[in-house]
């Protein structure tokens, strides 16, 4: 069986959000907070979380999906510096399948009043997807985010 080829990619991802840094840094730290914006799929049944958010900590979900079939997320934080910065590194499987392999920079820069939100996603794709389903699907989950802190700002104080 001859795998496909890696594909190798890097891209970066902005938004503003009408937040503080210490805010908007808030729906990456806290679970209640990520889980309304980091759901992309609502019929997948998760079969198994976990949420550590610390330097060294590790986070993992593990879905069943509409049609029986099994994806897992699991990353590892390396470094934090609480409305800052976060980087993690991620893997991604589908069916028992390594599907990529991830190192992802979130920088929360001051902004006005809000946040330029920079993503920086470094990416080896493991099944021949390519890139640009990958930063589709980054950018979707980016605007949800977005439209959640804008709509909950004030829940935040």
């Amino acid at each position: 069986m001859t795998l496909p080829a890696i594909e190798h990619a890097t891209f970066v991802i902005e938004r503003e959000l009408p937040a503080s840094p210490r805010d908007a840094f808030r729906f990456w730290s806290e679970p209640r907070l990520k889980e309304r914006w980091i759901v992309c799929h609502p019929d997948w049944t998760v079969q198994e979380e976990h949420f550590d958010f610390r330097v060294g900590g590790t986070e993992l979900k593990r879905w069943r999906t509409s049609e029986g079939a099994e994806q897992t997320y699991r990353a590892a934080y390396l470094d934090i510096v609480p409305g800052q910065r976060l980087i993690c590194a991620y893997e991604m499987s589908a069916g028992g399948q390594r599907i990529s392999a991830s190192l992802v920079t979130v920088e929360f820069v001051p902004a006005g009043a809000g946040t330029l939100l920079r993503f920086t996603e470094q990416v080896a794709l493991l099944d021949g997807s390519g890139v640009q389903g990958r930063r589709i699907g980054t950018e979707t989950g980016l605007d949800r985010l977005a439209e959640i802190v804008q709509a909950g700002v004030a829940e935040l104080h």
